[in-house]
């Protein structure tokens, strides 16, 4: 992964301008990677829902749903936001869990589509709504798609969806309250990148969805891996796209009529537009180690810590510097290391590091940890660089704060 020398210029000079750390998205990026998204799969009716839980910045919402996306929302925040931000509630599917049911009547309320992942909560809208309200199931496949084990979403002891096992229940309940099942779903979770494991979870949709007579579409949710590393594997979206849109368009014609391909990518639309821009307070050298401590943490990018993630570091200040071996780690008081024995050209206290690939959760994960402000956020778009949100203050931290007069002195 390298970054152009005008793409360095341009980084350095955003750091002064607006400081660090810093989160900085390429929004033509973005639009790219829809657009390979919905040529590998125009083979049949298509609807890309994106999944807007790796970044919500109004900003970047408006320029997907301006490229034709919808949106998939896991909270009642998510739905509301994308409203806001101009999506049609009748392209929103709603999709959480563990949520209580008075949030899923304001969502249908809202007019958005639902998709439910319970047995509990299918009964719930079924009793509620009937065949008035028309509704999706998530189900779960028993298939796992790769990547980390905390984000695998479709094994058996997964929380997420509806077991493929217990069909039979879910029919008694749907032919109970005379439901109207417009859409199924499925989730395996990221990071696939066999098209085979795929093709198989949507053989079981396909088995499950000749239990239902008025379908609309199917949901395959996403998962599609992006590099994270110069050589990392890939998902080769192309070959999905045309092994999918085969099988599907063949179902449709076994099912009696055509219906609507659906993918929810996250990840895979804005991962790699984001940067995470730092600077370099110290070199610290020990007996087995050298450190560079930047002024940033798991409390603005906790991928690393959390799951293991990789993120290439590139140091934009010596970019053509002699490589050396450095374990970056960040200022909160914990365990706290963006990555061990990592070849860097080489660091010096003030250097500005660009940690790559940080589009997706990694604004949204941040947290204010040892009362640290989170950063701003600068959109590039069109050759033009834009403040989409300004950096956080002390105030910022104290408004929601009841102070309690008598403990003031």
């Amino acid at each position: 992964m390298n970054i152009s020398k005008i793409e360095t210029k341009r980084l350095l000079a955003l750091t002064k301008e607006f400081g660090s750390p810093l989160y900085v998205y390429n929004g033509n990026k973005i639009e790219a990677q829809y657009d390979l998204i919905t040529k590998a799969f125009n083979n049949s009716p298509l609807n890309i829902k994106y999944a807007c839980k790796a970044l919500t910045n109004i900003n970047i919402l408006r320029i997907l749903k301006n490229k034709g996306a919808g949106l998939d929302a896991v909270s009642i925040e998510e739905v509301k936001i994308g409203l806001k931000a101009g999506f049609k509630s009748d392209n929103i599917i709603y999709t959480p869990n563990s949520v209580s049911f008075k949030e899923i009547v304001e969502a249908t309320e809202l007019g958005v589509q639902i998709n439910i992942d319970n047995i509990s909560m299918l009964e719930q809208f079924g009793n509620k709504y009937g065949s008035n309200k028309a509704c999706c199931i998530r189900i779960n496949p028993h298939i796992l798609a790769g990547g980390h084990s905390i984000i695998q979403t479709g094994h058996i002891d997964s929380k997420f969806g509806i077991s493929i096992h217990q069909l039979r229940h879910v029919l008694r309940i749907v032919n109970k309250y005379d439901m109207h099942i417009n859409g199924l779903h499925m989730h395996t979770g990221s990071d696939i990148l066999d098209a085979n494991v795929f093709l198989r979870g949507m053989e079981v949709l396909f088995d499950v969805a000749n239990e239902f007579k008025d379908l609309e579409f199917i949901d395959f949710g996403s998962g599609f891996k992006v590099a994270y590393s110069p050589n990392d594997i890939t998902t080769n979206i192309e070959e999905l796209g045309e092994k999918v849109c085969s099988r599907f368009n063949a179902f449709c014609k076994e099912y009696g009529r055509q219906l609507t391909l659906s993918f929810e990518p996250g990840k895979f639309l804005v991962s790699e537009s984001g940067i995470l821009l730092v600077s370099v307070n110290l070199i610290k050298y020990t007996t087995s180690t050298v450190f560079a401590g930047v002024n940033s943490g798991q409390n603005h990018l906790i991928r690393p810590m959390l799951y293991d993630a990789h993120h290439e570091i590139i140091n934009i200040s010596n970019p053509n510097g002699t490589p050396r071996i450095y374990s970056v780690v960040g200022y909160i008081c914990e365990t706290d290391t963006f990555a061990w024995d990592r070849q860097i050209t080489e660091i010096h206290e003030g250097d500005i590091l660009a940690i790559m690939n940080a589009g997706a959760y990694g604004f949204m994960m941040s947290s204010n940890y040892n009362s640290r402000l989170k950063p701003a956020e600068v959109l590039i778009y069109n050759d033009q660089s834009h403040l989409i949100r300004e950096r956080e203050e002390i105030d910022d931290l104290l408004r929601k704060q009841v102070e309690l007069e008598f403990l003031i002195n």
